[in-house]
């Protein structure tokens, strides 16, 4: 589980969403009427604390072009595995409930977004 202040505590989670049970990915991802990026992390993965707030800085670009979620995937072992994610942080694009894209491995904001091709849901004047 994330840490620290909830999202209603501390302003720079306030786009992040926590989907840590399949009901919970159910209703923020696969259902979600907007993209979805889904970080796939875990509290004792050392390179997923260091991407947090390149993720973090996404949601914050794109606003509600995007929905940002996180899935632990120690608490949310079943959606870890139905999507095969093996190595972590995974960090997933998700279009009409489906898996469309992913980059493994921690890296920059600007590298994750060319990877998932998000400039294409970038607000305007904000690309």
């Amino acid at each position: 589980m994330l840490s620290g202040p909830t999202s209603r505590e501390d302003p720079t989670m306030s786009t992040m969403i926590k989907a840590d049970d399949q009901a919970s990915f159910q209703r923020e991802v696969l259902d979600s009427t907007v993209p979805v990026v889904v970080d796939f992390w875990a509290a004792w993965c050392g390179p997923c604390r260091a991407v947090a707030p390149e993720v973090e800085a996404l949601a914050e670009q794109y606003g509600s072009a995007i929905k940002v979620v996180k899935v632990d995937v120690d608490a949310n072992q079943a959606v870890a595995g139905r999507y095969g994610i093996r190595g972590i942080p995974t960090i997933g694009l998700f279009e009409g409930g489906k898996l469309t894209k992913q980059a493994v491995g921690a890296r920059p904001r600007h590298a994750i977004e060319a990877e998932l091709g998000l400039d294409r849901f970038a607000p305007r004047g904000k690309k």
